[in-house]
Order: structure tokens, then sequence, then C-alpha cells
């Protein structure tokens, strides 16, 4: 373990030293499933993936265990088995970190333990309010800070997912057209394991002035992980992401932003660097570098993508 400690609650290694805490786990994905789990501008290899995720694959599975002890030690003293009750991971971080990349590979290498849990995934995205909504309260421009999303309704979703309901619906969001899904719903029916990605995730929001008791999305998240890094290295990611989506997913005639498409490759940089700067570089300062400090594992990527330092909290 190398001396540095990013936080003082944490222990930090370095890559060397974080990857042989995966022991003896194997490996269960190749390149061709890494390739297929990767966003856009994540270019995340198979080697890191095993260098990074497999020891904390194995790390999850000692907190599983450990949940499901208690679990059952509940269950024995109150004389009955109880409902299931799934183990959640919040993946959190800024806009164009690689949330998703990893919590599409965390999920994968989860479902392929020997145990084969069912291990389902969302995102907050669908939780945003719909643009009508976000309109009419003039907050199209802080999409993606917490007062855009209904909080209440994610809040109700992880209490069911954890109180054991069977059958649990969450909105669908289509960055196609940039807006909820009116019609659209992913189900979760009693997975093992699920992962929520976000922005805001481990966010504890404000108290009420009334006294009265609240719970926030955060109580319900079993082990956190957020994904950091410096703030002009974000800023280049997305801009960098900006002008892919320009070239592919902007020039369908369905997109919410196909006018970006249309651009000068000067106008569309200057263009992402305002969005950036404007949106989600105060959303970052102001909301989710906040919560960094909360998370029970902290991911440190470079300017090259790598994940260069891993910081796990103390227990």
């Amino acid at each position: 373990m190398s001396a540095k400690i990013a936080f003082a609650p944490y222990l930090t290694f370095s890559m060397a030293e974080w990857a042989r805490l995966r022991a003896d786990e194997p490996m269960t994905l190749d390149a061709e499933d890494i390739e297929h789990l990767r966003t856009l501008n994540d270019p995340i290899s198979l080697a890191e993936a095993e260098i990074v995720y497999l020891p904390l694959t194995r790390l999850l599975s000692f907190y599983v265990e450990a949940i499901q002890g208690i679990h059952h030690a509940s269950s024995r003293f109150l004389g009955h088995n109880g409902a299931k009750v799934p183990f959640v991971i919040g993946v959190a971080g800024s806009v164009a970190v690689g949330k998703s990349t990893t919590a599409r590979i965390l999920r994968a290498l989860l479902r392929r333990w020997p145990t084969s849990p069912k291990v389902d995934l969302i995102t907050t995205d669908g939780f945003l309010h719909p643009n009508a909504v976000l309109e009419a309260r003039d907050l199209m421009q802080r999409k993606g800070f917490p007062e855009s999303y209904d909080r209440a309704a994610f809040v109700d979703f992880l209490a069911a997912v954890k109180s054991g309901a069977p059958r649990v619906e969450a909105p669908t969001y289509s960055h196609l057209t940039y807006d909820v899904l009116p019609d659209e719903k992913i189900v979760v029916e009693s997975p093992d394991i699920l992962v929520v990605e976000g922005l805001n995730i481990l966010q504890p929001g404000e108290l009420p002035r009334t006294g009265s008791p609240i719970v926030f999305a955060s109580d319900f998240i079993d082990f956190s992980v957020y994904i950091d890094a410096d703030e002009d290295v974000l800023e280049a990611w997305y801009v960098e992401r900006f002008m892919k989506l320009r070239e592919t997913a902007f020039r369908d005639p369905k997109s919410f932003f196909r006018r970006f498409s249309e651009l000068s490759e000067l106008t569309a940089i200057a263009t992402a660097k305002s969005i950036w700067q404007s949106i989600n570089l105060p959303n970052l300062r102001e909301n989710i570098l906040p919560t960094r400090s909360r998370a029970d594992l902290i991911l440190k990527k470079g300017a090259d993508h790598a994940i260069h330092e891993v910081s796990l909290r103390k227990v």
C-alpha cells in the first residue's frame, strides 16, 4: 500500500498494489465483451478491466456475503425468513467521466459469479423531469442539477427495491430525444444486485425545516463508487465526446441535438466548451464533487482515461 492517502478516511493504492488484491478471481470477460460494454469515449482495455474490476468484484463479493449474513441473523432473531433484499451498488461521478462503462462492466462481471446472481442496472436519467416540466419551471439549462430530477420518485423506487418488492418500475430516458419516454418502463424484478448509475446519487439533499423524518437516495446504497478526474481532463473528454456525437448520433433526424451536427468544427468545439463551462462544470463543483468523500471507493482517472489510483474507505 502506498504512503499517500487522498482523503483521511481512505486507504490509497497504486494500480500494482490494487491488482494484487485480485487474488485468484477469474476473468470471465474477453476483449470482445469489453468492446461491447465500453461507451463511445471510454477506451478501456481488457487488461485494465482485469486490473481494476476483478479486485473490486472480489471485494464486492465479501460485502454482499456480509450483508446477507446480517439479513440471515435478523431473520433468525425475528423467527421468519423475510423477503430477499437486493444489494445496491451506486456509481457516481461527473458527466463524461465513464460512469456507464464502469456500471456495465460491473454488471457483466457480477452476473458471472459462480452463483449466477440476477443483476440489474438502471440510470438516474429516467428520473429526470420530462422536458415539458423542465421548460415550465425554467430548468432546461440546469438539466442534470439536483432540482431537475424527480427525487421523490427516485427515493420511492429505491425504497421499494430495498423493501423486497417483487416488481418495481423505473422510467426510461432517451438520449436521442433528450427526454423521458412516457410509455416505456424498465422493470426490476427481485434482483440479487442492483447497480445504479447517476450524477447525484450520493447527494444527501437539504433537510426539511419542519424537522420531519426524511430519507435520501444514498441511504439505500450498500456500496458506492465515485469515478474521479481533474476538471480540465473532464472538459477535454466532454468536448471529445461531443465532437464524436456530432459525427454520429447527432446526425439522426430524431436527435434533439440535430442542429449541432450542422455546425462547423470550430463552432462545434466552442459550443461544447460553452455547454461545459455554463452547465456541467458548475454542476460538478456545486453538487457532484462535494459527494466524492461519501463514496466507499474512488477510482481516479488520468488524462489517458486509465485509472491510476484507487482509494478505499476504511471500515
